[in-house]
């Protein structure tokens, strides 16, 4: 039988077959077949070679396209930190729920993928940063620093540990690294961009501008309390649901958990001051210290045996000669170190505790000598050799100095203890059954607390309802489906709350018999504005064709226009509205005089004239002034030449977004 397969696949059934074959790969790749479909990318960009512009997009032309991958974890960083930015803007009004929306996240990634399209091409097109652009970047961040403006290694080392993330020097260059590739043209559009003369004179004349102004103020129009037709009445009301709805709500009750109410905690005594010392004794010691320096010698990701065995070699060597009578290990690093950071400082790394760099290096390290010139040893970013300059051993406080320190901390650590244990017992009670808060609220001795109408607008409820937190888990779906009991809802230090959602009532339209008065209302005051802003369309009229406003004004009897000469913008005397409204006007021919109207915030309008129209004068301005508006003016421009030049590259390139991974 398998000698009888053979022969049939080996003539024209296999040419067949084969043929068949050809055509998927023709159309989708072989690529697609071999990869497995575990890919994790929200987005993907691709670009054709820069010696190719035209290469079609499909195989086997497509696998001359350089690709970018946006990952879901690059997206999440990002994302995270777009929301730490808004909630600390936003404070108590932060909402998670709606920042959490497909147009927050959209946004979001539009601006990661620029940022990538533009790093991409930057790479296609040979843009490149060079190691000594990135030792100067490194040494001018502030935070590495020290209080003469130099930079400090040891600041470096220990700003890396404490980041967020933390990172290995290596890493953190490879960071900055990136970072400037993908700012470099922004930033070279920012350091070309200019304003041209006739621009900043332009500009000049229209933000300077003073105008003179006569107004009058028109009086309050008087109550509509004409009769509303039902037809009126009905369409007010289909034209303006929205208005008449009731916001989505949740009935809750609470238990309150607060440590300030609960009965102070004894006294520490002088043993538990002590065991506490003892067992806390490292936390009041002064960690030994090692000054370091070392050589770094790369090892390229992906690099083959050869290259390995290579960098592996020169340690060894290098080693040597660091360990040879007299040698001068920083002349040594300045000469042969991969480590841009300590490159020009000898290798110098600085003060360190254990643990600094952790792993291999901070293993070696900590095994040396004072003095000492150890083997090499394989860590982060390759082969390092390493010296201990010098050692600092630690110092013990003694208990007496820390006395006080400890009684706050054993004060504080009983009175956590006793708030966590009461809430434990309270949280045990409502796992053996979560649908009540009656009986474990009974066994704590603590009341249940009601609020009958909790909206998701925190700010426009009531007690615990105002804190968003609380908000968030009174409208979360599980609390709103099964009535359950909360996790604790921490509120405060030491402050918490369990709450449990009553009823759950959604938004809804109000019938028109339960809300006739409220539109008959709406209606009545719809037609007083209607009138108010004829009346003062009526009067600009006049004013336009050639009546004086303080005519107009007598007509009326109202009283004389009040003058208003040299109004400027952001004039702080007048309500921004007015002021909008007054250059929102265009100056009026020759012989004629221009006037507008603007909506005061009771509803009054004030009706104006426009007399001289004085344009701003360059010569008015300080040389520093002049400077920061070309420089604004530039940076506007450069805002907007980024925006243009990279929907360009966009066009040159293919984006895919994968909302599927982005949800």
């Amino acid at each position: 039988m398998l000698q009888t397969l053979r022969d049939k696949t080996s003539g024209w059934i296999a040419t067949v077959i084969l043929g068949l074959l050809i055509i998927p790969f023709a159309f989708v790749g072989i690529e697609q077949y071999m990869v497995q479909r575990t890919d994790n990318a929200v987005a993907r960009i691709e670009i054709a070679p820069t010696w190719w512009r035209s290469a079609p997009s499909w195989w086997p032309a497509s696998m001359l396209w350089r690709k970018e991958s946006i990952t879901r974890a690059d997206f999440d960083e990002r994302f995270n930190r777009a929301r730490d930015q808004a909630r600390q803007q936003q404070g108590a009004n932060f909402d998670a729920r709606e920042f959490e929306k497909m147009e927050s996240k959209r946004k979001v990634l539009d601006s990661l993928i620029d940022e990538r399209v533009r790093k991409l091409a930057a790479e296609v097109d040979g843009v490149i940063v060079s190691d000594a652009l990135v030792v100067k970047s490194i040494q001018g961040i502030p935070e590495f620093q020290d209080g003469s403006g130099k930079f400090n290694q040891e600041r470096y080392i220990l700003g890396l540990q404490m980041g967020s993330p933390p990172r290995t020097p290596t890493q953190f260059e490879q960071y900055v690294r990136d970072s400037l590739q993908t700012s470099m043209l922004p930033a070279a559009l920012a350091g070309s961009s200019f304003a041209t003369s006739s621009e900043t004179d332009r500009l000049i004349k229209l933000l300077g501008e003073k105008r003179d102004i006569s107004l009058i103020e028109l009086p309050p129009q008087p109550a509509d309390t004409a009769e509303v037709a039902a037809a009126d009445i009905q369409k007010w009301y289909d034209g303006h649901g929205k208005d008449f709805r009731l916001p989505e709500s949740v009935s809750i009750e609470y238990v309150e958990l607060n440590a300030a109410s609960m009965p102070p905690p004894p006294a520490p005594t002088e043993a538990d001051l002590l065991k506490r010392y003892e067992n806390e004794k490292s936390k009041f010691q002064a960690a030994e210290q090692r000054l370091v320096s070392h050589i770094q010698i790369n090892v390229p990701a992906g690099a083959d045996a050869a290259a390995q065995k290579a960098a592996e070699d020169k340690a060894k060597q290098l080693a040597a000669q660091a360990k040879a009578p007299g040698a001068d290990f920083a002349a040594l690093a300045r000469a042969n170190s991969d480590d841009l950071g300590s490159k020009a400082a000898g290798g110098d790394l600085g003060w360190m505790g254990n643990g600094a760099i952790p792993g291999a290096f901070n293993d070696a390290a900590f095994k040396l000598q004072a003095g000492q010139v150890g083997d090499p040893v394989k860590a982060e970013g390759g082969w390092h050799i390493i010296q201990v300059r010098e050692i600092k051993s630690g110092s013990q406080q003694p208990f007496e100095a820390v006395r006080e320190t400890l009684l706050r901390e054993e004060t504080d650590a009983t009175r956590e203890r006793a708030f966590n244990e009461f809430s434990a017992k309270l949280v045990d009670q409502v796992y053996k059954n979560p649908t009540t808060l009656e009986g474990p609220a009974k066994a704590a001795g603590l009341p249940v607390q009601k609020l009958a109408v909790v909206t998701r607008n925190a700010a426009a409820n009531t007690g615990i309802a105002q804190n968003p937190a609380v908000v968030r888990a009174a409208f979360s779906d599980q609390r709103m489906q099964d009535n359950t009991v909360s996790d604790p809802i921490d509120i405060g230090q030491d402050h918490s709350v369990l709450i449990r959602v009553v009823s759950h009532t959604p938004e809804r339209a109000q019938p028109l018999a339960q809300v006739r008065d409220k539109v008959i209302a709406a209606v009545r005051a719809d037609r007083v504005a209607k009138a108010a802003e004829k009346d003062a369309d009526a009067l600009i009229a006049r004013i336009v064709a050639g009546e004086a406003l303080a005519a107009v004004a007598s007509s009326k009897q109202l009283p004389p226009p009040q003058e208003l000469p040299g109004v400027i913008r952001g004039m702080p005397m007048l309500p921004p509205e007015m002021i909008e409204a007054i250059f929102a006007v265009q100056p009026a021919a020759q012989g004629k005089t221009a006037a507008g109207k603007a909506k005061l915030p009771d509803g009054r309008y004030v009706v104006f004239a426009i007399g001289k129209i004085a344009p701003g004068d360059k010569a008015t301005l300080k040389p520093s002034e002049l400077d920061m508006l070309r420089s604004q003016t530039a940076q506007a421009a450069a805002q907007d030449e980024l925006i243009e030049l990279t929907s360009s590259l966009r066009k040159r390139m293919q984006v895919k977004v994968v909302e599927d991974n982005l949800r």
